[in-house]
């Protein structure tokens, strides 16, 4: 008997595009709560998704690409990531990730009064994934 596909559909959608549609054998992402990888037959769910490093595991091998915010929802046989901004390596510019990321740290260690660390904390978490997605 043959045995069964390990692999699922997986879309990541984004406002302007399609940015990947494929056969994935695991997906790998940050959310809200943590850090999640996602194999087929996966317990049906939704999830926020977090600023990080999204691995897709195709058969030919790992893919990376900066994941900055969205919501997924997990079924059996399929993962679909509705995504604000998501970017393959070929398409971040190290240079200004890394500027972003000084300037994050900079607004962080000054604790200014009108200050927004909240937004501070996220774009310091999107230059992060930027920068390691290149590297």
């Amino acid at each position: 008997m043959a045995e069964e596909s390990k692999m699922f559909e997986l879309r990541v959608i984004c406002p302007d595009r399609v940015f990947y549609e494929g056969q994935a054998s695991m997906v790998e992402f940050n959310t809200t709560e943590g850090e999640v990888g996602i194999y087929r037959d996966h317990i049906p769910m939704t999830l926020i998704v977090a600023p990080g490093v999204l691995t897709i595991t195709e058969e030919e091998g790992p893919k990376n690409a900066a994941l900055h915010a969205g919501f997924v929802e997990i079924l059996k046989d399929k993962v679909t990531i509705l995504a604000e901004v998501v970017e393959w390596p070929s398409e971040i510019d190290l240079d200004r990730a890394e500027k972003a990321k000084e300037r994050a740290e900079k607004r962080l260690e000054e604790k200014a009064s009108d200050t927004d660390i909240a937004r501070a904390e996220t774009a310091l978490q999107r230059a992060i994934a930027r920068i390691v997605t290149v590297k």
